[in-house]
């Protein structure tokens, strides 16, 4: 079993008996993503990540388990919107800084932060939850080592419920997109990236009215597939460097 949450107690307890376990913690938020998308959209993607990036660390000699999913955040740039559900940075730091030392104190080798939802504070505040601990990771697109090998709309910043999420949830949950909705959607230039940096700060001040730039009418489940391979060497790379027992590349 990969999930957590699907084990009984002495299950689990025999299974870190037996080697290094890593924790992988999907986290997200609970936000619009156009007319298109469900608001659990980032939290699916984290999750979807996790579930292909096990098969990937057993096939490097490592054992990993996904905790139940982390699927609120600070989405203050949704504000406006129903369904927006933000939280504190700072209570987001501590909760998620809780679950990691909670999971390291209950035998787990190593912990994951695997996190798809990308407003800045949010972003910050997921990467102050493991300051100072040795065994946890963040794995992020939002880094340059990683966010440079996907997609041309993913770099551009103009991706928000576009082409590259909505690729994403067409190769996870289909069930989460509503086709005919994003089928008679434009494609949209709002940058995020560059809005952020002229100091817009909800996506209204950015010109995304229905809460979406991009192209999602061109996504293709194809392509979603091929991201969410390069989220899967990002987590495997972030957790097999220095665990015990994992087979070295190169």
């Amino acid at each position: 079993m990969t999930r957590l949450a699907e084990l009984t107690t002495f299950e689990l307890e025999a299974r870190l008996a037996a080697g290094p376990v890593i924790a992988l913690v999907p986290v997200g938020s609970t936000e619009p993503h156009g007319p298109h998308l469900t608001l659990d959209t980032d939290a699916v993607i984290s999750d979807e990540a996790c579930a292909r990036a096990v098969t990937a660390l057993a096939a490097e000699g490592l054992d990993a388990v996904i905790a139940p999913p982390v699927a609120y955040g600070v989405t203050d740039f949704a504000a406006g919107f129903k369904g927006a559900v933000s939280v504190p940075a700072a209570a987001l730091t501590a909760f998620l800084r809780a679950i990691v030392e909670s999971l390291l104190a209950g035998g787990f080798s190593r912990v994951c932060l695997v996190n798809n939802h990308l407003e800045p504070a949010h972003d910050a505040a997921v990467r102050a939850a493991v300051e100072g601990l040795a065994r946890a990771r963040i794995a992020c697109p939002l880094s340059r080592r990683w966010g440079r090998t996907l997609t041309d709309e993913f770099k551009s910043g103009a991706c928000h419920a576009g082409r590259y999420e909505t690729s994403l949830m067409l190769a996870a949950r289909p069930s989460g997109v509503r086709d005919a909705e994003r089928a008679a959607l434009p494609p949209r230039g709002e940058s995020l990236s560059d809005g952020i940096k002229q100091g817009k700060r909800t996506f209204r001040e950015l010109g995304m009215e229905r809460a979406y730039t991009g192209a999602p009418a061109e996504a293709t489940a194809a392509e979603g597939d091929d991201s969410y391979a390069r989220l899967v060497e990002m987590i495997v790379a972030e957790v097999r460097d220095d665990e015990p027992g994992a087979r070295r590349s190169g």
